[in-house]
């Protein structure tokens, strides 16, 4: 049998998994936590103790990462019940670890007051970040419990856009000055105690608080001790703005292998820094982002939301899709006599028009994702379109020509044959021009190229299909 370290990743998952397990079974765990326990669910008193005392062990053991993991897989009334026993103490980092559409359940019945005193075993960047974006208003009296240099710091990063770097720098940085010796910043490193998370370098300044450069840890392990901070330090750091886009900074982290990163002012001073934790929290929150905003879903959607507010979250494209399918059920009218008279034609249409939207969304997932990572710029735009037509009408060819075969042997007839095969060429065509174009306008327009990008071109390859394969019959057939 395996022995595992208390704190093993595969332990974890096999306690939060017993921990979801355990809540979600037994309603009369949930029922007992929240006081509600019926008289049929007090008969076995014995082991629904034994059972509530294990989830409170759970509870107490699994750090605050993989307690907001099991929250975030619970319905409602669970996720209140084991929201109950998580100490005051690490509610704080279980709510900085949860997504924000679950926090309404977990400070459902909070005061401020108490939801304050969560936080406060948070750093104050991250309580800032929490207070700025709870679903209730908490700014003025978390303000007011702070001392004045922080609450200046507060103010400041309130004044950064959500996705700016301002908005998610750490305040907490250790500063060294360029004259003194890597022995000097050994006995003050010891002297500290504890140093921020994260911290792969120290950064040089001045006495106005100018960046001069960084030194890396290893540096001063691995250089002699008399040296100077300013003979070993590296003198041209990369270095960021408060204002710059986080979701840009992130690919400069993973271009250049960074860890952390200093922010500075517009004079070169020294502000605070970025870790590679807070890009990793963007990167996720982007890719979660926009896998939802390729359907046209809500960024803010929990899947254990009540039906009603997920219906509210989902109608707006639903009922855009709706128009667009009306559209091209118009278009099927407008050629009621060809289908009439070819009856084939109806069992065809599907299959042109779904290749069609299949190839479009795969354009357009290309296309995104070449736009995040800056790769489309005017001097390749034409080429990408040139190449992404070029694509379409090789697999338009080879797969029109097999369905184009297909359809003759099962009809025995040449010409529907022909038809179907110049139908797929011309709407894999259409596609991929539409899904390179789509996110390039969107673009232009200052909208998120992936959001409901599968839903336009779904509704263009289905009308256009439809359009294209009957008026082809109709011309050719008839």
């Amino acid at each position: 049998m395996p022995v595992f370290n208390k704190n093993s990743a595969r332990l974890r998952d096999e306690e939060r998994a017993r921990l979801i397990w355990l809540l979600t079974t037994d309603k009369s765990i949930t029922s007992a936590l929240s006081g509600k326990l019926t008289l049929a669910e007090q008969y076995d008193e014995g082991q629904l103790a034994d059972d509530i005392a294990e989830v409170g062990a759970l509870v107490a053991h699994l750090p605050a990462p993989d307690l907001a993991d099991t929250l975030e897989a619970l319905p409602s009334d669970e996720r209140h019940a084991l929201w109950n026993l998580v100490e005051d103490g690490k509610r704080g980092n279980v709510l900085l670890e949860a997504s924000e559409n679950v926090w309404d359940d977990l400070i459902d019945g909070m005061s401020d007051r108490a939801l304050l005193d969560a936080l406060q075993a948070l750093d104050i960047d991250e309580q800032i970040y929490l207070v700025q974006h709870l679903p209730r208003d908490l700014t003025g009296r978390l303000l007011a419990s702070l001392p004045a240099e922080e609450r200046a710091r507060v103010r400041q990063v309130m004044n950064y856009a959500d996705d700016s770097v301002g908005a998610i720098m750490e305040f907490e940085v250790i500063t060294i000055r360029p004259d003194v010796t890597l022995g000097a910043v050994q006995r003050y490193l010891r002297r500290l105690g504890k140093m921020p998370e994260n911290t792969d370098k120290l950064f040089v300044t001045a006495r106005d608080k100018t960046l001069l450069g960084e030194l890396e840890l290893q540096t001063i392990l691995l250089n002699a001790a008399h040296r100077r901070v300013a003979d070993v330090m590296e003198s041209e750091p990369v270095t960021f703005q408060p204002q710059e886009e986080a979701e840009k900074v992130a690919r400069t982290f993973e271009r250049d292998d960074l860890l952390s990163a200093a922010v500075v002012d517009e004079d070169g001073k020294l502000l605070g820094r970025l870790t590679i934790d807070e890009i990793v929290d963007v990167v996720y929150e982007e890719t979660d982002n926009d896998i939802r905003h390729m359907s046209g879903l809500s960024s803010e959607e929990d899947v254990f939301a009540p039906v009603t507010k997920a219906v509210k979250n989902r109608w707006a494209w639903l009922a855009i899709n709706l128009c667009t399918a009306f559209i091209a059920s118009r278009v099927i009218d407008g050629f009621e006599h060809t289908i009439s008279q070819l009856v084939a034609l109806a069992s065809l249409m599907p299959i042109v028009a779904g290749i069609g939207g299949n190839t479009g969304n795969q354009t357009i997932t290309m296309i995104v994702r070449a736009l995040a990572l800056q790769q489309i710029q005017p001097g390749n735009f034409s080429f990408l379109i040139l190449r992404e037509m070029g694509v379409a009408l090789i697999n338009g060819i080879v797969w029109g020509g097999i369905m184009g075969a297909v359809t003759w042997w099962l009809y025995d007839d040449p010409q529907l044959g022909g038809v179907m095969m110049l139908a797929m060429v011309l709407n894999l065509l259409v596609a991929s021009l539409m899904g390179v174009l789509i996110p390039m306008m969107m673009t232009r327009l200052g909208r998120d190229p992936a959001v409901g990008s599968s839903v336009m071109i779904t509704a263009l390859t289905d009308t256009g299909g439809f359009f294209i394969f009957l008026g082809l019959a109709t011309l050719f057939l008839l």
